[in-house]
């Protein structure tokens, strides 16, 4: 194999993996912050949820970051049409996220009912919007789009098709059971206790919408070719299912740690089982496969690449280090008694 045609896969694999790590970390902040409002019963509560997402949401979204700009530097034309035919899906992601950081950081500034009303509103918006509109992008990657040498035939409308809302309302699923599961494991008293319960019934419903995914996408995408091809493949989403349904085995015993573990891995190998079966494409074409954006048709050159893989070995494990570090630091649990007096 070729040096350029290995970097290339290698950069491939890496972009799959930022993906990955990103909506494993900002996913329980997301699911988080859509229960916020309903979960919490009181002020004290409602600080608990925000405190134990609060030290730890900004660093996340340097997975999200980095995820774009390893898309922009090793595959540039591929980033230039994404943001160019998905640029509305994008720009109200880009506010969505806004929406909820400032949110987060302004609630408890002034203590006033109306203002913290207010921002548990953008609070909400901030992570439901963000957690939909991932997912209806990455539908819409995942079955092609309406591309050709005359561009991009559609508008945000044609990305709101059935395909693309499905996954869109997986998305929201996942990172809703994510983040429940989160709340119970970091927080304590009665609070601990309904997150679980939320957990719990939210993951019904996840089953459900995974297994229309699946069928739809069986239909609509060309992901499982890879796999029919590759038989031992299969192992990926294998283990997605094994760890969605260890998910609900340790909510029944009361584990919710390992519960959480559990989504965690349910979140990466969902996300591999999409990339797997994107292989080698980007960006497919869903009018003719020429027109498709690829891993060898979209790619920095040889030297870029070479230097970008460089770069990453060095700065990844760094990040990775620092990141450990801050969740070990932050590991105790926040109940909502010890919340009462957060700036939140």
């Amino acid at each position: 194999m070729e040096v350029l045609q290995t970097l290339q896969i290698t950069w491939f694999a890496l972009w799959g993996i930022l993906w990955a790590v990103y909506f494993m970390l900002d996913g329980f902040v997301l699911g988080a912050g859509m229960l916020h409002n309903f979960l919490a019963k009181n002020e004290n509560e409602k600080k608990a949820m925000i405190a134990i997402v609060g030290p730890v949401w900004n660093g996340n979204e340097v997975w999200l970051i980095t995820a774009g700009g390893a898309t922009f530097a090793a595959f540039p034309t591929t980033y230039a049409l994404m943001f160019s035919y998905l640029y509305t899906a994008l720009l109200l992601l880009l506010f969505a996220l806004i929406i909820r950081g400032v949110s987060l950081e302004f609630r408890g500034k002034v203590a006033n009912d109306a203002w913290k009303r207010l921002w548990d509103t953008g609070i909400l918006l901030g992570s439901v919007l963000p957690a939909l509109l991932l997912g209806v992008a990455f539908g819409n990657i995942f079955e092609g789009l309406p591309m050709d040498a005359a561009g991009f035939h559609g508008n945000l409308f044609t990305l709101l098709n059935p395909y693309g809302l499905l996954t869109g309302i997986l998305f929201v699923a996942l990172f809703l059971v994510h983040g429940a599961i989160y709340a119970s494991v970091k927080t304590g008293e009665d609070l601990s206790a309904r997150a679980k319960d939320v957990a719990d019934k939210g993951w019904a419903v996840l089953l459900i919408v995974a297994v229309a995914f699946l069928v739809y996408t069986a239909f609509a995408t060309g992901l499982f070719l890879n796999y029919m091809s590759t038989p031992v493949l299969f192992v990926v989403p294998l283990i997605a299912v094994a760890a969605l349904i260890l998910i609900k085995v340790f909510l029944a015993r009361g584990d919710a740690l390992k519960a959480f573990a559990a989504s965690c891995v349910t979140i990466v190998t969902v996300c591999f089982t999409g990339v797997i079966g994107l292989f080698p494409n980007l960006i497919p074409s869903s009018l003719d496969p020429t027109y498709s954006m690829t891993i060898y048709n979209s790619s920095s050159s040889k030297l870029t690449l070479a230097i970008m893989t460089a770069v990453a070995l060095i700065f990844v494990p760094i990040v990775i280090a620092y990141k450990i570090w801050v969740y070990r630091v932050f590991r105790e649990k926040i109940s909502p008694g010890e919340a009462a007096g957060e700036i939140y």
